[in-house]
């Protein structure tokens, strides 16, 4: 951070950078933050006036995001990644050594203004844990020396430049590879194929293959880009979304990591396909230590004349990539969230219709899909929709990426044909005693022994790519726990059900935790969970209860075994309560208690 520059003059810069356009508002502010660890009043002040907008609204972007901030934070910024996974592996104990160490206590800034600690939901790194950001670089692999390590580079001031690289090593962890990641792709084979056999020739390549987006939703690639393609404007869009924060998630990471140029390929590929000349990559903070070797692939591709004007020659093929930061916002992971981010606005989801591939992007019609989704709409450029077919099941054909992280001998990034079974992946990672698995993150399924002959495809267990898995020594209430937690720290807070519900069902949770509930408190729950799924703006809200309603589903004998009664209790004892007056006052008589004294 350079502290010495003005206020006036980072402004200017930035300003300039991003070409005065208020839709770039969340980047300026993440380049202010970069500079001065917080977006000063002034800051706001002069933004606000030189983009022609309120202070207030500033104000409402800067609160949205985790990441941001009004308040100055330390010359280094920890966050301790606080993923069940990496609660899992010590992480809390790791931070308590941290602050200990340091000084400091968890969510505080020293008073010294040298460091800040505090959590973070998920880094991205759960097959590396425990994690943490420093300055939104990743610290992995974390232990107590390397604890005590990092205390004594900031008690010296080392520039982060400076420190040991081994700190911030990353690994790509690939376990298992099949069709895509052990494949190559002939630089510019996709595009050439887009130019040369025209689009409408590859839309019926891609319909052939079946592809399905690699998100979690399974929507039909070719039906996406055609609707897009069709679509009546003079301008499209398209979109790479990076912002992979579904806890227990790591796998597009790796192929951002390893194979950048495979999906750059697929972006233009895309934007050859639906006419498209303009592209982001939105990339979620927490890969910020990704964003340098990005950007040099992105000008290597301009240079080698597969981004920009004149595509391989082609007059008329105009395309190129900027790279977006997100700035920790979970919700921006869903499409039109992550549009308004986009933007430069709070990441709230869009109502919809209108659909993003009729009106996304300011308006045009506008294609969003994941990194895994755009890599293998190259390679089926490239191979054709046979190659791709010959993995998977009719429903899901190919094959799918899966993060695998938790009570594992071999956690990494795992390529199976879709249709494999949770048995086979357990066995192939080394799980041993396992009580449970969670497919697809908090949002998704928790899976009991009973179930692991189910398998990993669309029409059955459908996922993102994350599985945690959880052996029979894990208190399973303390997993639905950290999920719920999570769940109300990400709610955006647009809608009622979502906003409320989310806190409800975490407090009647705790209660069952702490050994304070009765069954009433399970029927509330159910009640709540039901109410989020039907009512809640968008899918956030409709799946924030899935952890505690499949848990009260598939594991009721543990939510049974905390019950402290079966008949009602007082969420709040108003005689306990009075505790504390009756030590002061020396009173313990009759009249000193409340009889019932429950609400």
């Amino acid at each position: 951070m350079t502290h010495h520059l003005s206020v006036e003059d980072v402004i200017a810069d930035l300003l300039g950078q991003w070409g005065h356009d208020s839709y770039n508002l969340l980047q300026i502010l993440i380049g202010v933050q970069q500079v001065f660890s917080h977006v000063p009043s002034a800051a706001l002040d002069l933004i606000a006036d030189k983009l022609s907008l309120t202070r207030a609204n500033l104000e409402g972007v800067i609160g949205f995001y985790s990441f941001l901030h009004t308040q100055p934070r330390g010359l280094y910024d920890l966050l301790i990644s606080d993923n069940i996974v990496d609660q899992m592996s010590g992480s809390r104990e790791l931070a308590g050594l941290l602050a200990q160490r340091l000084g400091v206590e968890p969510g505080t800034t020293r008073e010294d203004g040298v460091v800040s600690l505090g959590y973070t939901s998920c880094t991205g790194m759960g097959d590396q844990g425990p994690a943490a950001l420093v300055n939104n670089h990743a610290l992995t692999s974390l232990t107590p020396q390397r604890i005590e390590q990092i205390a004594g580079l900031i008690e010296e001031r080392m520039p982060l430049g400076e420190w040991p690289q081994e700190l911030f090593a990353v690994s790509e962890n690939i376990q298992r590879r099949d069709l895509l990641l052990d494949n190559d792709l002939q630089e510019g084979a996709a595009i050439d194929a887009v130019v040369s056999r025209g689009a409408e020739q590859l839309l019926g390549e891609l319909e052939a293959s079946g592809l399905r987006g690699r998100g979690g939703a399974g929507f039909r690639t070719a039906l996406k880009w055609r609707f897009c393609r069709d679509a009546s404007a003079a301008e499209r869009v398209v979109v790479c979304n990076a912002d992979e924060g579904e806890p227990g998630t790591f796998k597009d990471r790796v192929l951002l990591q390893a194979d950048a140029d495979r999906l750059f390929e697929g972006m233009t590929l895309c934007a050859g396909v639906i006419g498209a000349s303009r592209g982001f990559l939105y990339l979620r903070a927490e890969y910020l230590y990704l964003l340098e070797d990005l950007q040099q692939e992105l000008q290597r591709r301009r240079d080698a004349n597969l981004l920009g004007e004149a595509i391989l020659g082609q007059a008329g093929f105009d395309f190129d990539i900027e790279i977006h930061l997100g700035a920790g916002a979970y919700i921006c992971g869903e499409e039109s969230a992550l549009i308004e981010s986009l933007e430069g606005k709070r990441g709230i989801p869009r109502i919809r219709p209108p659909f993003p591939v009729t009106e996304g992007y300011r308006g045009r019609p506008t294609v969003v899909n994941n990194v895994e989704t755009l890599i293998a709409a190259a390679m089926i450029a490239a191979n054709g929709a046979e190659w791709f077919r010959s993995r998977g099941t009719d429903d899901s054909a190919g094959t799918k990426l899966l993060s695998i992280s938790g009570d594992c001998k071999r956690p990494g990034v795992y390529e199976y044909p879709y249709g494999v079974s949770l048995e086979t992946i357990l066995h192939d990672c080394g799980a041993e005693d396992v009580q449970a698995v969670q497919v697809a993150g908090p949002a998704g399924q928790c899976v009991p022994p009973s179930e692991f002959d189910r398998s990993i495809a669309f029409e059955d267990l459908s996922t993102g790519g994350s599985i945690m898995i959880f052996s029979r020594q894990r208190d399973l209430l303390n997993v639905v726990e950290n999920f719920s937690d999570f769940f109300v720290h990400e709610s955006c807070g647009f809608c009622t059900p979502c906003r409320v519900g989310t806190t409800l069902l975490q407090k009647r949770l705790h209660k069952v935790v702490s050994g304070h509930a009765t069954s009433e408190d399970l029927v509330m729950m159910e009640r709540l969970g039901s109410l989020m799924r039907e009512s809640s703006h968008c899918g956030l809200g409709a799946t924030a209860a899935n952890p505690v309603l499949d848990g009260m589903e598939k594991f009721p004998e543990l939510f049974a075994a905390r019950l402290k009664s079966t008949s009602f209790e007082p969420a709040f004892d108003l005689d306990a309560a009075l505790e504390e007056a009756r030590q002061i006052s020396g009173r313990d008589d009759a009249g000193a208690h409340i009889e019932g004294g429950g609400i």
